[in-house]
């Protein structure tokens, strides 16, 4: 285990250690203590490493994360794991606003709240959130899903595309051209695979899926309100 202690070493020195990392290196397994709300902690990393964040983190934590596994022992700001591209970026408390946005693969899991626009502009990633997502979740979804075992709030999906959403619990309101879907046999393979992936005990056919009605593709002026 590589022990990194941010309340007696630069954030700069530990995001460029973690940078140096090699293909080989024995340096598999790294603790890092204090973070005590710094922001961009471990971004960047792109080797099959673990790596435990030891309390809270501010924005950007994981980002453009690719092949690390993090977890993330308190709740992190805005912005977590933006742009992640592969690995699994976990959260033990919640997440502020636009976890996880623009990610192109991986697997995010957020075992509290998540804030406003969880996973907006959402390419191939898949989130997973123990409680509730805010306004604007999903908000033109390209690809991927997100899976909320509480309530959304106003306007999920929003402009979506072709991200897939599952929700257990209540929807405030479904946004521009998101409606309510079939579960199929198929459907709910794929969300039981999503729940035990993230450790989520859940029946998958007690959620609800949504995806786009694929009016708003193509501009039409019969749906000129709803852009």
């Amino acid at each position: 285990m590589t022990s990194f202690d941010l309340a007696a070493q630069p954030l700069r020195d530990l995001n460029r250690a973690l940078h140096g990392i090699a293909d080989g290196d024995n340096r598999t397994a790294w603790e890092i203590l204090n973070p005590r709300g710094a922001h961009a902690v471990a971004v960047g990393v792109n080797q099959p490493v673990d790596i435990t964040v030891k309390g809270n983190v501010g924005y950007y934590c994981a980002g453009m994360n690719e092949a690390a596994t993090i977890t993330i022992e308190g709740s992190a700001g805005p912005g977590l794991a933006e742009n992640i591209m592969s690995g699994t970026v976990r959260v033990k408390g919640d997440a502020s606003q636009y976890a996880a946005a623009t990610g192109h693969g991986g697997l995010v899991v957020i075992e509290g709240n998540a804030s406003s626009r969880c996973g907006i502009s959402m390419k191939g990633v898949d989130i997973v959130v123990g409680g509730n997502v805010g306004h604007m979740s999903a908000f033109m979804g390209q690809a991927g899903h997100l899976v909320v075992l509480g309530d959304a709030g106003d306007g999920l999906g929003d402009s979506i595309y072709e991200a897939e959403l599952f929700v257990r619990g209540t929807v405030k309101s479904l946004g521009a051209d998101c409606i309510r879907k079939e579960m199929d046999e198929a459907h709910i393979a794929t969300l039981a695979g999503l729940l035990a992936k993230a450790g989520f005990d859940a029946d998958p056919a007690s959620f609800k899926r949504y995806g786009s009605a694929r009016k708003l593709y193509h501009f039409n002026v019969d749906h000129a309100d709803a852009y």
